[in-house]
């Protein structure tokens, strides 16, 4: 979302505005597709549209110049790849099969869930919470390009015994769909800085950071309008999602509260590792999803599920993160 370090002043971290946003996507959605079905395939015909410009503006925010910065502490950032890229995914693996091994498309939606880290809003909860805002800057597109890197494997893993995906095509996709979008991205974003004074650069990258969550929730009307009927009949597994999901967090908190004490971390950078290792890429994940698995709207609403359940847990992980600093702030 915003990139809160973009112009160096604090800004609101996303929240419950976002996630009604999402809730009100999701109900206007549905309603357009249970009332109106024609409507709603009407709607789906925008998906391709919604995704190149989501992939796009998400692809625009990465700042390459930060990996250089990254590298001044190698040491956190070996930790935090690591947790993100090796440990999390055992325990979103172990998870996912604990709770919905038994139907394959949501636990396929979780699994990409869990795989993949954020690289946008959690650095606002991460400023809210007292953590090393800096560092995690130059953590996003390191996250960023490793789970670009990593998608294609994760679908082999995930996907190959389901045939939900065709293997041959993902070279193609990835070219089409990411390199290119990825490399105008960049291109648009060096060309506008250095054609563009500094203040008016950092407002146009604040509006694409404030774009995001509204094509996101464009994607999701639009998926919930074509497909309700698939979704709606498979409700009563959404309630094992979120138990699941709770279950994720609450594990992952562990992970970095174990990690933190291991290594002797500063607070800054404990917080910072505790929203990096919680905070997943849900629209990134969901936007490559529809384009590599499409007409698979349960493993989309899985995603969707994730987004809804991950924001109240960051706003109560920032509040646990701020009383932990002030609690060693007044020696307790």
């Amino acid at each position: 979302m915003t990139d809160v370090l973009q112009s160096g002043k604090p800004e609101a971290a996303p929240g419950f505005g976002v996630t009604a946003l999402f809730v009100g996507a999701i109900a206007l959605g549905s309603g357009v597709g249970l009332s109106d079905p024609a409507l709603g395939a009407s709607l789906s015909r925008g998906i391709d549209p919604t995704l190149i410009a989501m992939v796009g503006l998400l692809f625009f925010e990465v700042k390459l110049r930060a990996v250089v910065a990254g590298l001044a502490n190698m040491r956190f950032i070996a930790i935090a790849w690591v947790a993100n890229f090796m440990i999390v995914p055992v325990i979103g693996f172990a998870i996912a099969s604990l709770f919905m091994s038994g139907e394959p498309l949501l636990y396929t939606g979780l699994l990409i869930y869990f795989f993949a880290p954020c690289t946008d809003w959690f650095l606002g909860f991460t400023r809210m919470a007292r953590g090393d805002t800096a560092l995690g800057a130059a953590l996003l597109p390191i996250n960023m390009l490793t789970q670009l890197l990593l998608f294609p494997v994760w679908l082999w893993i995930i996907t190959r015994n389901t045939g939900v995906v065709d293997f041959v095509t993902i070279p193609d996709l990835l070219l089409q769909w990411f390199l290119v979008p990825f490399l105008v991205a960049q291109g648009a974003r060096w060309l506008l800085s250095q054609l563009l004074r500094e203040v008016v650069f950092q407002k146009v990258c604040s509006a694409v950071g404030s774009l995001i969550p509204l094509v996101t929730a464009t994607l999701i009307l639009q998926i919930f309008a074509a497909n309700i009927s698939t979704i709606s009949a498979h409700l009563e597994a959404f309630g094992l999602i979120l138990v699941a999901i709770f279950a994720f967090f609450l594990t992952t908190y562990a992970l970095g509260e174990a990690l933190a004490r291991l290594f002797k971390l500063p607070l800054p950078q404990q917080a910072l590792l505790a929203m990096t290792t919680t905070a997943r890429n849900a629209p990134l994940m969901l936007a490559l999803t529809a384009i590599a698995i499409p007409n698979q709207p349960l493993i989309y609403a899985a995603l969707v599920i994730g987004m809804l359940v991950e924001f109240p847990h960051l706003i109560g992980l920032k509040q646990l993160l701020l009383a932990k600093a002030l609690r060693r702030e007044c020696g307790v």
